[in-house]
């Protein structure tokens, strides 16, 4: 939310800061411009005094007028500065209305609306009128401290209004004066019903002078056109709008609510109103409620959409004096075209950012062949191509019929962690019954969703969510999902927001596919095949890895041979053999701890790592552990066979700088040595 303002109290209208240096200049020259701006020490430039959309505080009004009579040296200087309002750029809106009350006698009587325009610290009440006089009471309100040049400048005003048609100056008799003490300034103004010059020419001059507001008023209108559509961004061009419409149509605060593209947050943007009235105001204004009579109000729309609402704002009820809605009208024509540009580029620039983030997405798959990388970079990548604020994959395990998160973005530490620990079994969510049904997206909503996927959705601080199924041939392999919080989500998520997560879920599938595949080739490359445990290559790689953390702790090595494996492949067939492998490879696996690697190296030979040791007495405890789980027979095609093993054991321990082949040879010459002492017990039985 932005205000338009110059950092002083809005008081006083730039129409009349401007009307006084440009009195000034075309009087004494640039000069004395700068000297009065000097000597009224005043922080701001010609150029902003002299905008008619800016507004300053009382002070700074009443110092530049004290030293510009200083300057120029003329006690009446103020007077002369009002009554050459017409010539010095009065605002043309005020002229042409002036015009058109058609006598000075209903401008009088309308005069102290009029006064809103320019000024919030003075109250003007008619006493009375008629044909040719008036009486006027000017009030300043509490708190201000009344100055005789603010009363004679006034006076000047006054005195041009008959002028306006045509006629001579009215005569001004200022009867009381706040500042001798009275409670208010009284003026009694008097004026010819007829001009003094012939016909032809008063009516030359009045029709000039409302030619000359004419072209002014076309000249701002054509200038804020050019203005608003060389804005650069949608924020730039709200704040240029407010200005240019407080340029012409003086009114001491402006309100601008626009709704934004996708339904987000509106933007606005104020100038003369207390922060704090300033949300309910722009909610009332968007919802198109009645603002009262103190509000001039209209729409900022094109042919294409309605972007918001424009108003200016006054102090009272019945301050506006007819013209401003038409001129309002006019500026927000051309702002509404100009945000039609603007959104237009954004638009085009986002869908050049996403088209960009979508070929970086496809470079960075192309590098990826990680299955848990390639669900990073997916996920990494949806909010900037989707415009969502959370995003994440599921995938599918088919053995346990559930969605499990595998990656996700966006989300409070909570959330990550309640949707890493949830699995959404098909059997509580008919959503995803629904998807592996008919394999299409799910818009979701947390208001109409399934209990238990409400219950993570509001769990994770999400609120819509729209979820692609990825698919690779028929096979379902889990979901993409963009989500947004509760009022961000565009207003239409099953267009150009499913399409784009359509995409991004085809570059994840065929990704995902690659990373599986690889993962497959590498499992192929060091596992074996009938056992899944690691092969020899595997094994010797972790035994490295292993060695280099003992950090001098024990570690143990134990080499594994069956007894009896030859003669179970020669009476019951390498078939039961390939059965006896794989009942001895589980039972290693349930023996071994958790920390130890169990891997088959080749033929009946099987070993294990066995880091973390106290001492070498814990390997042969282990060794020990290893020999009992063969204790039981195993069944072989409905027959039960006893096969033993053979143990050897090597220590790596303080000191040691043996590599892992030597550790592995050592173990396998002690499982020799065991074998050889085995053989020759039997033997001696």
């Amino acid at each position: 939310m932005t205000e338009v303002s110059t950092g002083e109290a809005r008081e006083t209208s730039g129409a009349t800061t401007g009307g006084l240096l440009r009195y000034v200049r075309a009087t004494a020259g640039d000069e004395a411009v700068a000297r009065t701006l000097a000597v009224a020490g005043v922080p701001y430039s010609a150029e902003q005094l002299e905008d008619q959309s800016l507004w300053w505080s009382y002070r700074t009004r009443i110092r530049l007028f004290e030293a510009a009579t200083e300057v120029v040296g003329d006690p009446r200087l103020m007077y002369r500065v009002g009554a050459a309002a017409l010539q010095s750029g009065l605002a043309h809106s005020v002229v042409l209305l002036l015009r058109a009350m058609g006598t000075p006698r209903q401008v009088f009587r309308k005069l102290p609306r009029a006064v809103a325009k320019f000024s919030t610290t003075s109250t003007m009440e008619v006493v009375e009128s008629g044909a040719t006089s008036a009486t006027m009471r000017m009030v300043l309100h509490d708190g201000y401290e009344h100055s005789r040049l603010d009363c004679i400048y006034a006076q000047g005003l006054l005195s041009v209004v008959p002028v306006v048609f045509g006629l001579p100056p009215a005569e001004i008799e200022h009867v009381e004066c706040e500042s001798d003490g009275h409670p208010a300034c009284v003026y009694r103004l008097s004026w010819d019903r007829r001009g003094r010059l012939p016909r032809r020419r008063r009516d030359r001059g009045v029709a000039e002078a409302e030619l000359h507001a004419l072209r002014g008023q076309l000249r701002i209108l054509q200038s804020a056109a050019t203005d608003l559509v060389s804005s650069e961004d949608v924020d730039t061009a709200l704040h240029r709008i407010v200005a240019r419409a407080a340029e012409s149509v003086l009114a001491p605060a402006y309100l601008l609510a626009v709704r934004t593209p996708g339904s987000g947050v509106p933007l606005v943007h104020s100038a003369g109103l207390p922060a704090e009235e300033v949300p309910a105001l722009a909610a009332s204004l968007l919802a198109g409620d009645d603002l009262g009579p103190r509000a001039v109000v209209v729409d900022v729309a094109s042919s294409r959409r309605a972007h918001g609402r424009l108003a200016a704002l006054y102090p009272n009820d019945g301050d506006t004096m007819g013209d401003e809605a038409s001129l309002l009208a006019a500026y927000a024509g051309h702002a509404a075209a100009a945000l039609d540009l603007l959104i237009a580029l954004d638009e085009a620039r986002e869908e050049a950012d996403r088209a960009g983030a979508l070929l970086a997405l496809a470079h960075e798959l192309a590098e990826t062949a990680d299955f848990a990388a390639v669900s990073a970079v997916v996920s990494e990548a949806l909010p900037r191509i989707v415009g969502c604020s959370t995003a994440g994959i599921l995938v599918w395990d088919a053995a346990s019929g559930s969605l499990r998160s595998h990656s996700s973005v966006g989300l409070s530490d909570e959330g990550f962690s309640m949707l890493r620990s949830t699995a959404l079994r098909a059997e509580d969510v008919p959503e995803l019954v629904g998807m592996l049904a008919d394999r299409e997206p799910r818009i979701i909503s947390q208001a109409t969703s399934s209990p238990v996927l409400r219950q993570l959705l509001e769990g994770v601080g999400t609120f819509d969510v729209v979820a692609v199924p990825l698919l690779a041939g028929t096979t379902f392999l889990g979901v993409a999902t963009a989500g947004w919080a509760r009022g961000e989500a565009p207003t239409e998520l099953d267009g150009d927001v499913l399409a784009r997560l359509r995409g991004v879920g085809d570059q994840a599938t065929t990704a995902l596919q690659k990373a599986r595949l690889l993962a497959t080739v590498r499992h192929q490359a060091t596992h074996d095949a009938l056992t899944g445990l690691p092969n020899r290559v595997l094994f010797l790689d972790r035994l490295e890895g292993a060695l280099l953390e003992a950090d001098g702790a024990h570690l143990g090595v134990l080499f594994c041979d069956l007894d009896g494996f030859k003669e179970v492949n020669d009476t019951l067939g390498h078939a039961a053999g390939d059965e006896l492998l794989r009942q001895v490879a589980a039972r290693l696996r349930a023996t071994i701890r958790p920390e130890d690697t169990v891997g088959r190296l080749s033929g009946d030979e099987f070993a294990i790592i066995l880091p973390g040791l106290a001492d070498e007495q814990s390997a042969r405890r282990l060794a020990e552990r290893v020999t009992a789980c063969f204790a039981e027979p195993f069944r072989l095609d409905g027959t039960e066979v006893g096969v033993g093993t053979s143990v050897g054991v090597a220590v790596h321990g303080t000191g040691s700088d043996r590599t892992a082949e030597q550790l592995l040879r050592e173990a396998d010459a002690a499982m020799y040595r065991d074998k050889q002492r085995t053989r020759r017990h039997a033997a001696a039985r």
